[in-house]
């Protein structure tokens, strides 16, 4: 083994570490306002699912989440988080209707996703940021 190839295998033997140490859920996270920053920025793509207790349209859609989070696993983090209880995360982020999904990638917000989609049109809209 020479050299470049010795430092290659070094290097990749560092990042399968560094990755190992980064667990990512196969189911969604329950997040607040205290921590919705430190978890979008602590996984590489994040779907925060805004949703309420009384909200029918929002429990006809989160066994859709669960599907997701079990399926992408490794791939996307999802979160709920419930904007009755979390009302500064809704008001920074102009939630005025739910269900509403933030799609952030590396903790900056690029997309959104309005209403009970489909599991499909879920699956098409974060396609682009996986």
């Amino acid at each position: 083994m020479d050299e470049l190839e010795s430092i290659r295998q070094r290097k990749m033997e560092e990042l399968q570490k560094s990755l190992q140490g980064r667990q990512f859920p196969a189911s969604p996270i329950t997040l607040t306002d205290n921590d919705l920053d430190q978890s979008v920025s602590k996984y590489p793509l994040v779907v925060v699912d805004c949703w309420a207790q009384w909200c029918g349209p929002c429990r006809m859609l989160s066994p859709v989440i669960d599907e997701l989070a079990s399926e992408l696993q490794g791939k996307v983090v999802f979160g709920k988080l419930n904007v009755d209880e979390n009302k500064m995360t809704a008001v920074k982020f102009g939630i005025t209707s739910i269900p509403a999904m933030l799609v952030f990638r590396e903790g900056k917000l690029v997309d959104q996703i309005i209403g009970a989609v489909p599991k499909q049109s879920i699956m098409e809209k974060l396609q682009p940021y996986m």
